[in-house]
């Protein structure tokens, strides 16, 4: 997962300069296509795979798959993870071309595009954990794989129907990520030139003299003024692109780095989903998983909980809330981006310690019915999973608020020439924090190895006798940290003008 986040910024460079974002999500889907069909194949013929066996039963004995047929599984593998970074990638900022952000109807509608966005995400979250796991443990892996293929393919026909309806975004053909590093390298060059007292001397090229959009064109801002040294004309001739950029580039150049901070800070979020979505997992293969008589949830549908909350709480809020707090703020998304990140990031570090406190109701009904060494799924402990209902719906709600706001943020903040590339800005922080939870884990059992019995608060097989209700508390106190760090970042950063 963390790979195909990370894909997605190569896509959308890709996507930005050459190809634009429409077609990236064609050759995208058409990518990911390809690696179902491969998955597919793969799980139906028993000469691709191991012979079945059962991972809950301790007397199974599973075999490794040959050296030829794990190329052929990786491949796939990576396929589908690069159609899914393009997709990711390119969809976002693709849809939210169709809407006009100077137009104050269509600056609503493009808020809403996002929701939208996020609970369509939810759908098929939903479909996933519920159709597509019941496919897999009754009809088998092939199946499920062969359905995700044809819905694929589905997917990419719609699209292509559509196409004579959307607004194509016209690709520049030059790089703006390499105009921006221009930026960096000229401002370093020129560090030891002196700024002039009026900016109007910093160089920009002459509007009657390009054929270029008005958007091209960034009015000059007093900030990080260190990089107004890349556009100090000199007495040169010949200028050089490393040396010298318009004012337009530094504005550029001035936003990305501006939003870095805030991109930085929604890292620890995604750290915390990562923890929430594999202990909560965890948790609840030691839980009571009925729902109706004889009905039981599947452990690896357990993630359905927060899905199914999104898919209620995002059209109350985009239907209902949104439009009354316009009203009452007079913002036409009702709350600034920043403020939306802002929400869902001290409802994450609520979200942590709601874990923390429903880990230590589920760790005392074990203890109270000496049930500590109880082996999951097989032994469950007489406590409903639906305790943990409480942990997701919080962290479910930060979602809505911090993630959809990022993508909101980064496209209506970015430059023209990178819009593609600021929505992966979101992927790129969630890549990080899946990375940098398996670091912490790895932190937090070595810090605490010599005060447990089990190595570590986290290192015991057995997480009845490990301290996950400690782990949670150092996350809702991690998250409380980053969120007053983001508060200073938020209350420093300037809105780029739309005009």
């Amino acid at each position: 997962m963390g790979t195909g986040y990370i894909l997605s910024i190569i896509f959308a460079v890709f996507a930005d300069t050459y190809i634009g974002r429409f077609k990236s999500i064609l050759i995208s889907g058409s990518v990911e296509f390809l690696g179902l069909a491969l998955l597919t194949a793969q799980a139906h013929y028993s000469s691709l795979r191991p012979p079945p066996c059962n991972v809950f039963d301790p007397t199974s004995r599973c075999e490794k798959l040959e050296s030829s047929d794990t190329v052929f599984l990786y491949v796939a593998l990576y396929l589908v993870a690069a159609g899914m970074a393009g997709i990711k990638a390119s969809i976002p900022s693709h849809g939210a071309d169709q809407f006009d952000e100077k137009d104050p109807r269509e600056a609503k509608t493009m808020s809403s595009f996002f929701n939208g966005l996020l609970f369509a995400l939810c759908i098929g979250g939903a479909v996933s954990l519920t159709l597509y796991v019941w496919l897999d443990d009754h009809k088998g892996w092939d199946v499920g794989f062969g359905v995700s293929a044809i819905a694929m393919f589905l997917a990419l026909i719609v699209a292509v129907l559509g196409w004579p309806l959307y607004r194509i975004h016209v690709v520049q053909g030059s790089s703006v990520l390499l105009e921006l590093i221009q930026v960096f390298v000229a401002a370093i060059r020129n560090r030891n030139l002196k700024l002039p007292e009026n900016p109007l001397e910093l160089y920009e090229i002459d509007k009657d003299k390009e054929a270029a959009l008005e958007d091209d064109f960034l009015p000059h801002r007093d900030v990080y003024r260190f990089l107004d040294k890349a556009a100090i004309k000199t007495a040169s001739e010949k200028p050089n692109p490393w040396k010298l950029c318009r004012v337009t580039q530094v504005e550029n150049a001035k936003i990305l780095l501006g939003m870095t901070p805030v991109f930085a800070c929604t890292i620890i979020m995604t750290l915390c989903l990562a923890q929430l979505q594999t202990f909560s997992v965890q948790q609840g293969l030691t839980m009571d998983t009925t729902i109706v008589g004889s009905f039981h949830i599947p452990p690896a549908s357990l993630p359905i909980i927060p899905v199914v909350f999104l898919i209620f709480i995002i059209p109350f809020y985009d239907q209902i809330a949104v439009p009354l707090l316009r009203k009452v703020t007079g913002h036409v998304t009702g709350i600034s981006h920043l403020q939306r990140i802002g929400v869902g990031l001290i409802l994450s570090s609520i979200s942590m310690a709601t874990a923390s406190i429903m880990e230590v109701k589920r760790k005392s009904v074990a203890r109270d019915h000496n049930m500590l060494d109880a082996l999951p799924v097989l032994q469950p402990l007489p406590i409903s999973v639906f305790w943990l209902s409480f942990q997701y719906f919080i962290f479910g709600i930060a979602d809505m608020f911090t993630y959809v706001g990022l993508l909101e943020f980064f496209y209506s903040e970015a430059p023209q020439g990178l819009k593609t590339v600021s929505t992966c800005f979101l992927w790129t922080s969630m890549a990080l924090g899946y990375y940098l939870s398996t670091i912490l884990v790895q932190i937090v059992n070595r810090a605490t190895k010599h005060i447990t019995n089990s190595g570590g608060w986290l290192a015991g097989n057995n997480i009845n006798k490990n301290h996950l209700n400690l782990f949670y508390l150092l996350l809702a106190l991690l998250s409380l940290v980053n969120f007053c760090v983001y508060l200073f970042v938020s209350s420093r950063y300037k809105y780029r003008s739309k005009n």
